[in-house]
């Protein structure tokens, strides 16, 4: 828990809560479902319209409590405590809402929708500002910490578990006292993909709590300054089928430096803990499937864990520059020419091709069939894309990232590894 300017912290944290809350409101009056974890207070409501919301709020939420005490049992902390002041304002909060948006009747389904989506908006700002206050979390969020810090588990499979049993609990209590569902519907889902990624982008994009609190804004990713080096490295971006492999592979071996491709794999594996397997199928791209991101967005919940994708990036960096600063060589792909951006010595080059060109090398070298050969390349091409765009903030095919640009179907892998090795002594090699 952070201690400075400790009471504004609070006030920021009480501000959170009570947008937190006025979302849910918002999800409960457009009648298609709140949030998972809001859902089973809802539905308890519903089932019983003499307690209102906010207080079933408060037994949920407590009930959440109980379970991260018993998990810990005496290692239990004061922040388990401070979590029931939170969730008694909370639940407070929701009612408030409630009161407050009373007169609110959307009565069209799109307009529906669009509440739904609106408080999703909301619910993630308020998430934000919890965050940046840093003082506490609701039940919900700590509970999930306490489990997969004590199992060693993955946050966002964790929370996914914790909200996917609440729903679950939920509709299987209006099912049965209601008859009919009511309360969990096409709201519910939505909130559960679409808050953490809101959440996500306010944290990347909304910089005044930074500079409310006068603290540094966070940039994971930021390069810093290279100690002074006598050391060259030459990085090779590529598309797909290029034959950007091969062009770095002569050009290491003509100069007599290291080569570094799948070779990073194995040391990226040795200084994460991650099996090479592991650091194989994920390096290079983000999350695609819906439910890895839905895993990865619930990392935005907390500010202590790092997203696996996340760690993945910042011990590749580590290593690329390690690997940079003790020895010349040639490195290909891994954004390895924005890590280096800081380095007195690196040339940093785009190798792209025709089409045709780069089919023939997709089928020749990696024996993909013919007809799948185009979208595998354009699939490739577009991991890499968005993979180097969310990192950096650059675009990967973007000309003025590179010192070089170099077209294999016009000139051969030989050619242009030779073009490359000339262009590299002009700029760097003449002054070692």
């Amino acid at each position: 828990m952070r201690k400075d300017k400790l009471g504004l912290r609070i006030l920021l944290l009480l501000a959170g809560i009570f947008v937190i809350a006025y979302g849910v409101a918002l999800s409960i009056r457009s009648d298609l479902g709140t949030s998972p974890i809001s859902s089973l207070p809802y539905v308890s409501n519903l089932l019983f319209p003499g307690v209102t919301v906010g207080i079933f709020t408060i037994l949920v939420n407590a009930l959440l409590v109980l379970i991260q005490i018993m998990i810990l049992r005496k290692k239990s902390s004061l922040q388990q405590l401070l979590q029931l002041p939170l969730l008694s304002v909370f639940g407070l909060f929701i009612d408030l809402n409630l009161y407050l948006t009373r007169s609110f009747v959307p009565d069209h389904y799109l307009l529906q929708l669009l509440t739904v989506v609106l408080s999703c908006f909301v619910m993630a700002f308020g998430i934000f500002l919890e965050l940046k206050a840093d003082v506490g979390y609701l039940p919900g969020e700590g509970l999930t910490l306490v489990i997969s810090e004590k199992f060693n588990k993955n946050f966002g499979k964790v929370k996914v578990t914790i909200d996917s049993i609440v729903v679950a609990i939920a509709i299987f209590a209006v099912l049965f006292f209601h008859g009919k569902l009511e309360g969990v519907r096409e709201g519910t889902m939505i909130a559960a993909f679409l808050v953490g990624a809101v959440t996500q982008f306010y944290r990347r994009k909304i910089t005044f709590a930074d500079r409310l609190l006068e603290t540094k804004t966070s940039v994971k990713y930021v390069t810093e300054p290279y100690m002074s080096t006598n050391n060259f490295v030459i990085t090779i971006s590529r598309q797909y089928g290029s034959g950007g492999h091969a062009v770095g592979e002569r050009i290491a071996r003509k100069l007599g430096i290291a080569f570094y491709d799948s070779k990073l794999i194995d040391l990226t594996a040795m200084a994460s803990g991650l099996t090479p397997e592991y650091v194989e199928t994920h390096e290079q791209k983000l999350p695609d499937s819906l439910l890895e991101r839905l895993y990865n967005n619930n990392y935005a919940y907390v500010n202590e864990v790092i997203p696996p994708n996340d760690k993945l990036f910042m011990v590749q960096t580590r290593v690329i520059r390690d690997i940079a600063a003790g020895e010349s060589c040639v490195i290909v792909g891994r954004a390895a020419n924005f890590i280096l951006k800081g380095h007195p010595n690196s040339f940093n080059v785009f190798v792209h091709a025709d089409r045709e060109f780069r089919k023939r090398r997709v089928v020749l070298e990696y024996l993909v069939k013919p007809e799948e050969a185009l979208r595998v390349m354009e699939t490739k091409d577009k991991e890499r894309m968005n993979y180097y765009r969310h990192y950096t903030g650059k675009e990967w095919n973007d000309l003025n990232e590179y010192d070089m640009t170099m077209e294999t179907s016009l000139f051969g892998i030989r050619e242009t590894a030779d073009m490359i090795i000339e262009a590299a002594k002009v700029r760097i090699l003449t002054d070692q």
